[in-house]
């Protein structure tokens, strides 16, 4: 096992695969209630082109947070995530995230563009643009953080799972597997991520996305309609941004069709 101590009070755990050291390295951040493995199925197809470098996000996993709630901030985890960069002497990587992680690798590349190749967006959004949508999205994040703390797990993650969001991954094959590693999860732990990198609290990068010079990728399954609206928005914005609808997927792209997953990102890590 490999942890990276951003500080006495968080170590952070990380998988980087050694295979083909030469190869760049891509940065894989999994969403709310996943971990390293969420990727496991993908990964041996990404070895041609890429070493892979996965984390635990606070909150998630087998990464240990001792201090306030404050490390568990999109700010603070982005600090910690070029810490373990700079721990790893990686100082250009590609970069990936999906959901939460999607919202936080967004973030990355507007705060730390120096660090980053080309980075890839499965059904992510920069978030709220004004005070009332937060604040109202805060207290469902609030009202679901509470009930990760008072209720069952199980129970938690059947009613999350039963949103229209997710409904073709319910479906998928996969499911139940994707369902035990997320039981696997502290739910005290996963309430403070909630709390702290919901949608109700990050804060709108909007306004950034103009301003984006690096090469960007906005994956987002056919039958999701309300991310496809949200990533043509994106794309209108950055003219650095491409965006791909993949077909027969909703909101969970790379478990329900993990091979056109890795072919959109090979093809697009390959554009001139």
């Amino acid at each position: 096992m490999s942890y990276y101590g951003f500080d006495s009070c968080t170590r952070v755990y990380y998988q980087l695969t050694e295979i083909n050291s030469n190869n760049s390295v891509i940065l894989l951040l999994h969403g709310f209630m996943g971990n390293c493995n969420d990727f496991q199925d993908c990964i041996p197809r990404l070895y041609q082109s890429f070493r892979c470098l996965t984390v635990d996000l606070p909150g998630h996993g087998k990464t240990q947070v001792l201090g306030d709630e404050r490390y568990y901030t999109i700010s603070t985890t982005a600090a910690i995530l070029i810490g373990l960069l700079n721990h790893l002497n990686l100082s250009k990587v590609y970069l990936f995230g999906y959901s939460m992680g999607g919202r936080l690798a967004l973030y990355l590349m507007i705060h730390y563009p120096q660090y980053f190749e080309r980075v890839i967006l499965e059904s992510a959004s920069p978030g709220l643009r004004t005070t009332e949508e937060r604040s109202q999205r805060l207290q469902v994040d609030l009202k679901r953080a509470k009930q990760l703390e008072n209720q069952d797990l199980k129970q938690f993650l059947i009613d999350w799972y039963n949103q229209p969001l997710f409904h073709t991954l319910n479906c998928h094959s996969k499911f139940n597997e994707m369902l035990n590693r997320r039981l696997q999860n502290n739910p005290n732990e996963l309430a403070k991520s909630l709390r702290n990198m919901g949608t109700g609290v990050q804060p709108s990068l909007w306004e950034y996305l103009s301003k984006n010079n690096i090469l960007l990728l906005l994956m987002v399954g056919d039958y999701d309609d309300k991310f496809i609206k949200i990533n043509q928005q994106i794309a209108a914005l950055s003219q650095q941004a491409i965006l791909k609808i993949i077909p027969d997927c909703g909101h969970n792209i790379h478990v329900e069709n993990s091979e056109i997953w890795v072919n959109t990102i090979l093809s697009f890590i390959a554009i001139s």
